[in-house]
């Protein structure tokens, strides 16, 4: 049989309807694609217990896009380009049937397949699913959302939310509770969301104000394609973290933060490291079960100079913090911002980001911290044409391991320099653990 795709119409009704500006966060991810030209769709393919339906998934998706707005909005341009969201309080969308001899194949087939191909942001709603059976059973859905309309946590909302579907009658259990987009939008043109704006807008200014110039030197060894991907997988990290957060009081998220600080300042040797880092923004009133597309950038700079890791340690944890906290603004604004410095200093570099994806980690126990790690492994992933940054760095965490993926522009840091940033992460962590007292 090989593979049979046929689609089925499910229509959707839900509440609200009209146009609204785009929110914050979402006009940021839109200038970030269209400067890139990548579409950052996200989503995955989900084994699902035996049983599953093809019925179930249907009122399921039904339900999903009837009860959040962000999942039947779409976006209309202007004659001058600008961008606003529209809402419908109806219409139909199509559910993917695939039936195929191997259906985890086609599963990741199909959701490579939607990873790469844009959305039609005018005429496509920002929710693609798909359920893959074999041999008449279901086994996976696929699932990718247009970036605008979710982030990772908005992701994470909508899993907690299935709690609220009534199978039998299709319909909620309880009433969504979380901000909309087109309330965001609207709290975000109050006086007092301009004056939240404007705070983090003088923090930005600030910091762009007092970092060192241009990070990054010129690579002695550019490849094509230009941008190249390395994930360092380390056991030694996942046994580590759990120790020096407990000495410290501080989080395993800005353990690492400051151990890229220590790292970057090691390869460079430029001093305060600069991040941007990726804010949630979940914990501002309303947004924590909020589907949509919330997160910002905030930028921050780490003395690491002449200090021993618990102080890197604190110190990040200052730095990251106070940007959390001016993650929430106009990107148009920020642009008049960074134009206005660029003028006083032209060789102004800062686009590096540094996401904490790594959640909640398990501790190590005694036995296992007394057995020692697997080793640390190195492999090169993908090339890329186009990124969002000159380097692009992520903590996840892995079964038994932490996951640094550097992501780089090989014309600044060369594949070398790359594997030895990630060596130098891993190592500012190992000598924390041998000795806090060194830097």
């Amino acid at each position: 049989m090989g593979t049979e795709t046929r689609r089925v119409t499910v229509p959707f009704s839900g509440e609200g309807a009209g146009t609204a500006p785009m929110t914050w966060a979402q006009l940021g991810i839109w200038k970030t694609m269209v400067r890139t030209g990548i579409n950052m769709n996200i989503g995955g393919a989900v084994p699902m217990p035996p049983g599953t339906s093809v019925e179930e998934m249907q009122t399921l998706l039904r339900y999903l896009v009837s009860r959040h707005q962000s999942l039947r909005t779409r976006l209309r341009f202007g004659p001058d380009g600008e961008a606003e969201q529209v809402l419908y309080a109806e219409g139909e969308l199509e559910l993917t049937l695939v039936d195929a001899d191997d259906p985890a194949a086609a599963a990741e087939e199909l959701r490579a397949e939607w990873a790469a191909t844009p959305f039609d942001y005018e005429r496509e709603w920002p929710v693609r699913m798909a359920v893959v059976r074999g041999g008449g059973a279901v086994t996976h859905v696929v699932l990718m959302y247009c970036h605008l309309a979710v982030d990772g946590f908005g992701i994470e909302a909508i899993v907690r939310d299935m709690a609220n579907l009534d199978q039998a009658t299709g319909q909620a259990t309880a009433p969504v509770a979380a901000l909309t987009p087109f309330e965001l939008a609207e709290k975000q043109a109050s006086a007092s969301g301009r004056r939240a704006g404007e705070k983090s807008l003088r923090h930005w200014e600030h910091v762009l104000r007092n970092i060192p110039p241009r990070r990054l030197g010129t690579s002695d060894d550019p490849r094509t394609p230009r941008y190249w991907e390395l994930v360092l997988r380390s056991p030694a990290l996942h046994r580590a973290l759990p120790g020096i957060a407990q000495r410290t009081g501080i989080g395993p998220g800005y353990v690492m933060l400051a151990a890229y600080a220590v790292a970057l300042f090691r390869c460079t040797g430029r001093n305060p490291s600069v991040a941007q880092l990726v804010v949630s923004n979940r914990f501002r009133p309303g947004c924590g079960d909020s589907v949509s597309q919330l997160a910002q950038l905030a930028l921050c700079a780490i003395d690491v100079a002449g200090v021993d890791f618990d102080e890197a340690v604190r110190r990040a944890f200052t730095a990251a913090t106070s940007a959390f906290m001016h993650g929430y603004y106009d990107p148009l604004g920020l642009d008049a911002v960074v134009e206005k410095v660029r003028q006083e200093r032209p060789d102004l570099e800062y686009d590096i980001i540094v996401n904490d994806r790594m959640g909640v980690l398990g501790a190590t126990d005694g036995e296992a911290a007394r057995t020692p790690a697997a080793p640390t492994t190195m492999r090169w992933t993908r090339r890329l044409d186009a990124l969002d940054a000159v380097l692009n760095i992520s903590f996840d965490a892995a079964p038994d391991a932490v996951e640094v993926t550097i992501c780089a522009d090989t014309h600044r840091l060369a594949p070398a320099e790359i594997e030895a940033l990630a060596k130098e992460i891993e190592n500012a962590v190992e000598i924390g653990v041998a000795n806090p007292t060194q830097g």
